[in-house]
């Protein structure tokens, strides 16, 4: 029993401890300190390196007392009802992916200690649903402790929050809850035995595909309506002009509550995956040799990935959605682009437009790039380095105003001429500020290109200039300096590279949003159709599309050409109100950060292709479209 049920601690206020010495913390939100959590990256709760979710929410409990207790964590979730249909937990030491089994209430699976419990949303619990830990199984209740449901202190010495009653027959075991208008769905055990336990949930087909929509043209786009004066806005008009796409800036598309959810989970697992794969690559040198990285680098490569296996900021990852799944294309984990469109100016269109239906699935990347800068182990000064590129221009600066939120200092570097080695031989700026920690728009494929055409590069150590004055600093003198921490870190070639994909196929055959990839052409492609893709290319840069009747349905030319090439599963794009359209997720700092959509009127999304207005609809609205 609690000391006084109707007494609420203010927030953050120590109530207790679960077993472990797990602390449970008030979550009365109406007596949160404003000046103590000025927005939305201050409620996020990380333990180290690892991110533990929303002070303090219930999911953000339990991802603490798996962690504490047993150093694994589950995937970030959109909601807590979400859980119930994850599958793997992740232990954080060894990185290994551990099976994890759903099983409904009334399950002949017995409830175990420390196994999660699952509520599905409705009741008191509308919308998010809830967890907890089961801490006591006795023959007739179990006992629990949770966060985000009680604010008030719990007796010295208890170490559960709450008793539910269980029934015990032929059948199974079944729980009640206190409420009674609430839904428990079940508890989840780490375990590989499935006996008893659910399958994998999926979303019902009609729910994955897309939609377009129009809103009224009143001629709300007939004239200027970003601001010229804001520079971001400014950099982005000289780019794109007052315009999203270059087809309908009156349309947008639509998906479910429940494609995003999927997105959510696929976005987590496939990231996990990556990482998985690319500890497999840089394992095994007859595997690092598919991916074309001169073998002088490969000791800096494995450095970077011992050292800084967490520091990733952004990535990108691009998928199929429809009726016949989710299929993930590939992983723009270096250099990821479109996160000004998705942040900013899709938000500044739904304005402009009046369109107030749906919800933005965009609307949170800042704030999550925000947290994540906070958490990273980035200098207090942080050199933007951009290319002479318009689209870069912005780029370069939203990524600023995420830095600056942070509470970092930063300055832009268009090209390299703005840097030069001062009398000590440092590599400074033209403020002569040394240059120690770097974010950058450039792909490190480039950096690789330099460094190819080095001929020393084969024989000595990494050609990187030592800084006389006389020499022009090349880009491989900045991002290869062992002394300047570089985002993206170097790693982040491996899994952005498309060699990786016949790795992850060989790691994980037939998984659900896996396509078939090889590094040789096989009959199974054949018969199926099949992509042809550089292993370094970029922005749908020379894809050659094979139809399983042997004819190419599309390619694009670029500079890849003479790159070595993978093979992928023939895998379309679906079509939708005469484009093809692609769905798109970031990852930051390794989880969902959101959703974006690209189209073109060809088969391939290229650097070109245009950005669209996205909106995530309950289902029910979603079906009746």
């Amino acid at each position: 029993m609690l000391v006084n049920p109707d007494h609420k601690e203010p927030f953050g206020t120590l109530l207790g401890y679960a077993p472990g010495g797990v602390a449970i913390y008030s979550s009365d939100y109406d007596s949160v300190d404003k000046q103590q959590y000025p927005d939305d990256s201050s409620f996020r709760n990380y333990l180290e390196r690892e991110y533990m979710g929303y002070k303090w929410q219930c999911v953000e409990f339990a991802r603490r007392f798996l962690y504490l207790n047993h150093g694994q964590v589950f995937t970030d979730v959109g909601m807590a009802h979400e859980i119930f249909s994850l599958r793997f937990l992740r232990q954080a030491i060894t990185e290994a992916i551990l099976p994890l089994q759903a099983f409904a209430n009334g399950s002949k699976k017995r409830p175990e200690v420390g196994a999660l419990l699952v509520w599905d949303d409705g009741g008191v619990f509308k919308r998010t649903g809830h967890i907890a830990i089961i801490t006591e199984v006795f023959d007739d209740k179990i006992r629990i402790v949770e966060q985000n449901l009680t604010h008030t202190r719990l007796p010295n010495g208890q170490q559960w929050t709450r008793e539910l009653s269980m029934t015990v027959s032929d059948s199974g075991y079944l729980l009640h809850d206190t409420f009674n208008d609430t839904t428990i769905l079940g508890w989840m055990i780490q375990t590989s035995d499935t006996k008893y336990s659910l399958p994998q949930p999926h979303v019902p087909k009609a729910l994955l595909t897309i939609h377009s929509a129009h809103i009224n043209n009143q001629n709300q786009f007939d004239s200027k309506w970003l601001n010229e004066q804001e520079p971001l806005e400014k950099a982005y008009i000289l780019a794109s002009g007052h315009a999203i796409n270059h087809d309908d800036h009156y349309r947008y598309f639509t998906i479910s509550e429940s494609a995003e959810q999927e997105l959510i989970r696929a976005t987590n697992e496939l990231h996990l995956m990556y990482l998985h794969a690319t500890d497999k690559v840089l394992k095994d040198d007859n595997l690092l040799k598919y991916f074309n990285i001169p073998e002088i680098l490969w000791p800096r490569l494995r450095l970077s990935w011992q050292q800084r296996r967490y520091q990733m900021i952004s990535g990108r990852l691009d998928f199929c959605m429809d009726e016949r799944g989710l299929k993930v294309y590939e992983y723009n984990a270096d250099s990821a682009s479109c996160h000004t469109e998705t942040s900013v100016i899709l938000q500044k269109w739904a304005i402009q437009a009046g369109l107030k239906v749906g919800t933005d699935p965009g609307r949170g990347l800042l704030n999550s790039l925000v947290s994540c800068w906070k958490h990273s182990d980035a200098q207090p000064f942080v050199h933007i380095m951009q290319d002479n590129d318009s689209e870069e221009n912005y780029h370069a600066l939203f990524m600023q105003k995420a830095l600056t939120q942070a509470g970092f200092s930063s300055k832009i570097l268009c090209g390299l001429e703005g840097l030069h080695w001062d009398k000590r031989g440092r590599l400074v700026d033209d403020e002569d500020r040394q240059v120690t920690c770097v974010w950058k728009t450039w792909a490190w494929e480039t950096v690789l290109e330099q460094l190819r055409e080095e001929s020393e590069a084969q024989t000595a150590g990494l050609p990187i200039r030592t800084g006389h004055p006389e020499n022009v600093v090349r880009l491989i003198d900045v991002l290869l300096r062992p002394e300047v921490s570089v985002f993206e870190p170097l790693w982040t070639v491996i899994p952005s590279n498309k060699a990786i994909l016949p790795v992850l196929w060989s790691l994980f055959p037939n998984h659900r949003y896996l396509l078939e990839s090889t590094f040789t052409l096989n009959d199974s492609l054949i018969k199926k159709g099949y992509a042809v893709k550089p292993i370094a290319g970029r922005r749908g840069s020379d894809i050659q599309l094979v139809s399983n009747q042997e004819q190419i349905l599309d390619q694009t030319v670029g500079k890849f050409a003479e790159q070595e090439n993978i093979y992928q599963e023939l895998w379309c794009l679906p079509k939708v109100d005469n484009r093809y359209v692609q769905i798109c997720t970031f990852t930051v700092g390794g989880h969902y950060g959101g959703t974006c959509l690209r189209s073109d009127p060809s088969l391939v999304i290229k650097g070109e292709s245009d950005m669209q207005p996205l909106r995530v609809l309950a289902d029910e609205d979603f079906l009746k479209q």
